[in-house]
């Protein structure tokens, strides 16, 4: 995807105090920022992340040393199209890193005409991307705790998996100093202290024994360097090594793997074809054949995907 030029993609900090520093942050339009924050709402970690009142999204944030917390909304400052970030004055040295990070949880850099234009030879996608040309492809601020949430949601809905990761955030993850405005309490789960951790402390919760057992050894895998895509912003340079790595781990499927490519990884290819409701979203056709299909869709399938859930 085409990214803004750098004078663009980190504006410059407009505001700075005790307490919070000031960000805008620009983004082709449109941006369907409504379907944004339900989706991030739906699974926004209990203590570590919440959707506000007034259509705020906050969450708590570790970068190297610097612990905090980010408040994120569209900016109705100047007429830009612009999402303002509000950060903890402790996060303003690790300000570079930050915003790369929040560029990527919102897909600030990818083009809606790009899109466009890709998908217009095709009937559904032309379709759909017509109706909805803001949707974005929802991505992670912390490559490794998106990917627990993954193993999280594995054979649960989506409450079940939001309920669990609360669980595990509330029984390993690193409390703040002081709680946030919003009542955030924690910082993600760290893989260094789950990898600690035995099968059975995660059991005590309500995880089953696999999945405890899968959540244990994919923090030990990041932790020595496995999977080092995982434990840091999420750069990738060959998913598919990644995807093979991960995959190879014990109670880890295509789905999954996919999955965390397209969010963690921002993969904008990735694609998870065994996904029922992208199949349903085709009429229910069967996973070999939305395979075949999705070919036409490269290298943007993950769009693709976002638009074909979006359509359930």
């Amino acid at each position: 995807m085409r990214q803004l030029d750098d004078a663009r993609r980190y504006e410059a900090l407009i505001a700075h105090d005790d307490a919070v520093a000031v960000v805008a942050l620009e983004y082709q339009p449109p941006y369907d920022w409504p379907a944004m924050l339900a989706h991030l709402s739906a699974r926004a970690t209990p203590g570590v992340e919440a959707v506000t009142e007034d259509g705020t999204y906050v969450r708590t944030l570790r970068i190297g040393e610097h612990r905090g917390a980010v408040a994120v909304r569209p900016s109705n400052e100047h007429g830009a199209h612009a999402l303002r970030v509000e950060l903890s004055a402790s996060l303003a040295p690790a300000l570079v890193p930050l915003v790369a990070r929040v560029r990527r949880l919102f897909d600030l850099d990818a083009d809606p005409r790009v899109i466009a234009e890709h998908f217009r030879g095709d009937a559904t996608l032309s379709r759909l991307v017509a109706t909805r040309p803001g949707l974005r492809v929802a991505g992670a601020a912390d490559p490794f705790d998106l990917a627990l949430r993954a193993v999280l949601g594995q054979q649960v809905t989506v409450r079940g998996a939001t309920t669990l990761a609360g669980r595990v955030a509330a029984l390993t993850a690193e409390r703040l100093a002081a709680a946030t405005p919003h009542g955030l309490t924690h910082l993600p789960a760290s893989a260094e202290r789950l990898a600690r951790l035995t099968a059975e402390s995660l059991q005590a919760i309500g995880l089953t024994r696999a999945r405890a057992e899968c959540i244990v050894v994919l923090a030990r895998a990041v932790t020595d360097g496995t999977l080092p895509e995982l434990a840091g912003a999420g750069e990738c340079a060959d998913p598919l090594s990644f995807i093979r790595r991960f995959v190879a781990l014990p109670g880890i499927g295509p789905w999954t793997a996919e999955y965390v490519a397209m969010r963690a990884l921002r993969w904008a290819d990735a694609f998870p074809a065994g996904d029922l409701g992208l199949r349903k979203a085709m009429g229910g056709i069967s996973e070999a054949r939305l395979r075949q299909v999705s070919e036409s869709w490269r290298p943007l399938r993950a769009y693709a995907a976002q638009h074909l859930w979006a359509s359930l």
